[in-house]
């Protein structure tokens, strides 16, 4: 079997987490209850037999927090894909898919670099099962198996079948909770968690057929980005590209769609309420990081850079101490955060983001 290269996808700011997470120092660059960031370890669940280094997709502000992060734990990239600004997954993962096809790479998977998997075998056994479809011509996309009636995520419907590679019937978007209760119950749903293995060439010209525009602006790109010994670095045309989703720009209008269940305890760590979920914490609940102390609490979660937090007859409560700035909110309402950033933005206080 050929390599895998892994393409991590570390362009996103992660602003449902501020200020945890800002834009210098997206989430992937966080340890988030755990002892390494989240891009440390993506990077580390694809290493192995199965995979050869990994090229990865920043903005160009990130590259040398990508490169002291992943040598931190022994991974070299294969190659930094540095963007001017973010244009969502489309232009990146054409470029990416280019460069590849470039360097000589059989198969590429992409992911994202700030999502946490558990099971890290179910993965690579996940990975292999679709391995053959994409070797064959398939775009292969990994299911996620849903543990409750999210409505945050999009979803998967397979065509009915009993084996574990199937083609794609519909992708579909965000549901409402009634809506999302029958997709649970049904196995042919699984959660679409924008992870995505195939064989560059057939992406590439796929792309060409569904998306001419994008495959042309990528072309447009890598045309006018130069090479800078580990790196390649996207100028002013990649500013001007269609900025989509590689989902809706290319998934969702293809008939090589094929689709591999994977039950691999996936989170995009995308709220506080679930870093409070998987992190360790004490017989009151609460999760605690960082100099805290705590009196009659439950249930909150603290994570403080430096100034001791003292929480004190209080429940359900995120407290955040980052870089001078403190956030108070309730664990349970993460469109507060959304408000918060929003009501920042309203203020001029973009120095904050």
């Amino acid at each position: 079997m050929p390599k895998i290269t892994p393409v991590l996808m570390s362009g996103g700011a992660g602003t449902r987490l501020w200020p945890l997470s800002r834009k210098a120092k997206p989430k992937q660059f966080h340890a988030l209850g755990g002892d390494k960031t989240l891009i440390q370890e993506t990077a580390l669940r694809v290493t192995g037999e199965m995979f050869g280094p990994p090229m990865v997709v920043c903005n160009a502000a990130h590259a040398s927090l990508v490169r002291e992060q992943l040598a931190a734990v022994g991974v070299t990239p294969r190659l930094l894909i540095l963007e001017p600004e973010g244009r969502n997954t489309g232009p990146a993962s054409l470029v990416a898919a280019a460069l590849a096809a470039r360097e000589g790479c059989e198969l590429i998977l992409l992911l994202h670099a700030d999502n946490r998997v558990a099971d890290v075998a179910a993965l690579h056994s996940a990975i292999g099962a679709g391995t053959p479809a994409a070797l064959a011509g398939a775009l292969v996309i990994f299911g996620v198996t849903p543990t409750g009636p999210e409505t945050g995520y999009g979803y998967i419907r397979a065509e009915p079948g009993d084996t574990r590679v199937r083609k794609v019937a519909a992708f579909v978007e965000k549901p409402d909770l009634a809506t999302a209760r029958t997709y649970i119950a049904d196995p042919d749903y699984s959660w679409n968690a924008g992870m995505f293995l195939f064989r560059p060439a057939v992406f590439l010209d796929e792309a060409r057929r569904v998306a001419p525009a994008l495959a042309a602006a990528a072309d447009t790109v890598l045309a006018e980005a130069p090479r800078e010994r580990d790196a390649v670095r996207l100028g002013a045309a990649f500013l001007r590209s269609p900025a989509q989703a590689i989902d809706t720009a290319v998934f969702e209008k293809t008939d090589k769609a094929m689709v591999v269940t994977a039950d691999i305890g996936w989170s995009d760590v995308g709220t506080y309420d679930a870093i409070w979920a998987a992190a360790d914490r004490t017989a009151a609940a609460d999760a605690l990081q960082g100099p805290v102390i705590a009196a009659g609490t439950a249930g909150c979660l603290v994570i403080s850079d430096g100034p001791t937090v003292v929480m004190s007859g209080v429940e359900d409560l995120v407290v955040i101490v980052e870089n001078g700035v403190v956030l108070v909110t309730r664990r349970d309402h993460p469109a507060a955060v959304r408000a918060a950033v929003a009501a920042i933005q309203a203020a001029g206080r973009d120095d904050l983001l």
